[in-house]
């Protein structure tokens, strides 16, 4: 009778997916064992997808694709530059109410 030794597998490295939009897709697990090579494919590549149960969860993206997106280059610094910037700004608006005296009730 000949005994066999079982193989055994050694683990191979998970790669990466691509989704449907573009980029890089990876499982939650993966992307946080490789941090460094995700944050670089993001520089290099574009976003990076992680996602978690299956689901794209996550977008890693560089800040020029992110201020693109949101344009915070261009938003305003506090609230009074908003409505300096506003296009009512300089209108003479009237902002007066008719007093509101409520309504009889019977009680």
């Amino acid at each position: 009778m000949v005994s066999r030794t079982p193989k055994l597998r050694t683990p191979r490295r998970a790669q990466p997916k691509a989704p449907a939009i573009g980029g890089t897709s990876w499982q939650l697990q993966t992307a946080k064992a490789r941090f460094s090579e995700v944050f670089r494919l993001a520089l290099a590549s574009g976003p990076q997808f992680i996602t978690r149960a299956g689901r794209e969860a996550v977008v890693v993206l560089p800040v020029a694709q992110f201020d693109a997106l949101v344009a915070r280059s261009r938003q305003p610094k506090s609230l009074v530059e908003f409505f300096r910037r506003s296009p009512l700004a300089g209108l003479d608006l009237k902002l007066e109410r008719d007093p509101d005296r409520g309504r009889d009730i019977d009680l």
